[in-house]
């Protein structure tokens, strides 16, 4: 049998020797994207080459990249679905295109695992008004020896890739499915709405750009994007057909067993979604992020309390979070993330589970009280769950939805508008305003956060270290590391500094050099943050500075070209994250 570690070490070996450079794994949490809350695809990290910026280890990528999809919590529970999973990817910017990456997809699944092609079929887009079908890949695939029985066209629902917002790349894609059932012979044609073929490659397209008029033109730089689901995989390498069997879930769902007193084979759903919202938890906690009600924080917070839910339903009274999460630390040993964050994992989960456990039961009998009298939960006590007795709305709609009752989402929206800012509370996740923003107020604030980071560093002392940093088109906020409140005095400083840098009109110059040698001139990278063997460098140049630069730093922008572009800054916010981590907001003024 397979292990995980093997899997991704084939992959990343087989695409090496195609002349891949290997690109870091990246946090959960985007850096510098507010459009979207977590890492969605291996891609994601990506964005800013996909779309022209020549990307400083060449124009052929590899790597294996954990994710988060949100939209697929509802999904959870079945034999394949997951939060947290790895994906495995390789990408080719403006260089291979359809010949050569369905060739080198082909030849690792069938050379490199050995996958019987008997066990294979393909899906390929079916053309529409907008762009032809796609017979060039139904070629390819044919002239490989897949049967045409074997292959399926679809609609753009099934096989088009983007734009990720209401503009930019896109393009058609074609899936490779593998077929799972070992109790019954591989059906001679493909049927893509049978359960028994698996999804476990996706080869993406991205040949058009989607323009504001809503058409489709020809891209200049057409990039190969393409993803591989560890999990299932790893399922169908190891002849099962339950990715929640195979050694990534085995060592969660024996806990679960062993203090419930209860079968997985009797208690699939419950098992599978408690084991999956836990290892979630486990790493986004691990990138940063605690239960909260907005943002990341909320969904980490429904997370949690949903596996909490399902625990009870298998009989679980005591807390069990902490148990649960220890395996976890030994199947995913290669990321020190998880390793340098345990305790903090450990705690974190134990206080949600505590506070929830205070008040589930009350408002659980203050849902079925509700749902006696009414016909629909309306949104005001919808808001009433969530407020008195922390239930995340999808939990309420989950426990309507069991008990045949509506609950009215639109309501609880409203109602929550007026006591908060609804801050990107959506389970979807999803992309909003495209791939990045490079609007001119945010590549403003693109360089203002450099400038704020030196500034700080001169002016607090050199403990000082980027935890991270997140830009709107409304301001730049920017996490370090330090022990305490800065003074008045202290901000008036650091914003005094940056605005003197601001007026001097300093040029920006952009580099690509090996990560080595960026370090070794002084240029600065986020606190934790794998960067790979050649990366962009931004430098502030002063020739008043000895070092012949007032800030250096890896980046993958945009930025300004002089100072002066940026005008005036103001810091509007302080505040502490976690202990020994505080937090500062600003914007740009004209």
């Amino acid at each position: 049998m397979i292990s995980r570690q093997d899997l991704i070490k084939k992959y990343i070996d087989f695409f090496k020797s195609k002349g891949h450079k290997e690109v870091p794994n990246s946090s959960l949490i985007p850096i510098n994207d507010p459009t979207v809350l977590f890492t969605t695809a291996g891609m994601h990290p990506l964005v800013p080459y996909l779309i022209g910026q020549k990307h400083p280890l060449g124009k052929r990528l590899v790597n294996v990249q954990r994710c988060i999809r949100t939209d697929d919590i509802d999904e959870v529970g079945d034999a394949t679905h997951h939060t947290f999973f790895e994906m495995l990817g390789n990408w080719s910017l403006g260089d291979y295109f359809k010949d050569v990456a369905i060739n080198y997809s082909f030849e690792f699944l069938t050379k490199i695992l050995k996958i019987p092609m008997d066990k294979l079929a393909i899906t390929c887009f079916v053309g529409d008004k907008d762009c032809p079908k796609d017979e060039e890949s139904y070629k390819i695939w044919i002239d490989l020896g897949i049967p045409k029985e074997r292959i399926a066209f679809l609609p753009k629902k099934n096989n088009w890739w983007g734009p990720a917002g209401t503009v930019g790349p896109c393009g058609p894609d074609t899936e490779m499915f593998y077929w799972s059932n070992n109790n019954k012979k591989t059906p001679k044609v493909f049927n893509p709405d049978d359960k028994n073929w698996i999804e476990i490659w996706n080869d993406v397209f991205m040949q058009y750009e989607k323009t504001e008029s809503g058409k489709f033109i020809q891209l200049k730089q057409k990039n190969v994007d393409t993803g591989m689901g560890l999990e299932r995989t790893l399922a169908a390498l190891s002849s099962l057909d339950d990715n929640y069997e195979t050694i990534l879930f085995k060592p969660l769902i024996k806990e679960i067993e062993k203090i419930s007193g209860k079968k997985y084979e009797n208690h699939k759903k419950e098992m599978r979604i408690i084991s999956d919202h836990i290892k979630a938890s486990a790493f986004i906690i691990a990138d940063g992020i605690s239960p909260s009600n907005t943002g990341q924080g909320y969904i980490l917070r429904r997370l949690i309390r949903r596996s909490i839910r399902y625990g009870r339903l298998l009989g679980i009274e005591t807390n069990f979070t902490k148990e649960v999460v220890k395996p976890i630390f030994e199947v995913y040993n290669d990321y020190k993330e998880l390793e340098s964050n345990e305790d903090q994992i450990i705690i974190k989960l134990e206080e949600e589970e505590n506070k929830f456990k205070k008040t589930i039961e009350k408002g659980t009998k203050q849902f079925e009280k509700l749902a006696k009298e009414n016909k629909e939960i309306s949104g005001k006590d919808a808001f009433l769950l969530f407020q008195s007795f922390g239930f995340p709305i999808e939990m309420t709609m989950e426990m309507g939805k069991e008990m045949d009752i509506k609950v009215d989402k639109k309501g609880f929206d409203e109602e929550y508008q007026k006591h908060q800012e609804l801050s990107r509370t959506t389970s979807a996740g999803a992309f909003k305003s495209g791939l990045a923003d490079h609007s001119e107020t945010t590549t403003r604030l693109h360089t203002t956060t450099h400038l704020l980071n030196e500034a700080l560093s001169r002016i607090l002392g050199p403990e000082v270290a980027q935890r991270g940093s997140n830009i709107t088109p409304e301001r730049t906020r920017f996490d370090f590391v330090f022990n305490r409140k800065l003074t008045e005095e202290e901000i008036k400083k650091i914003e005094d500094m940056v605005n003197h840098i601001v007026k001097k009109g300093l040029n920006v110059k952009s580099e690509e050099i090996d990560y080595k040698d960026a370090i070794k001139t002084g240029a600065k990278g986020e606190f934790g943050h794998k960067y790979p063997e050649r990366v962009s460098v931004y430098t502030v140049v002063d020739k008043d500075e000895k070092t012949g630069y007032f800030s250096r730093e890896i980046c993958t922008g945009p930025h300004v070209k002089n100072t002066k572009e940026i005008k005036k800054i103001k810091i509007i916010e302080q505040s502490s994250v976690s202990a020994g981590v505080r937090r500062i907001k600003a914007i740009v003024e004209n």
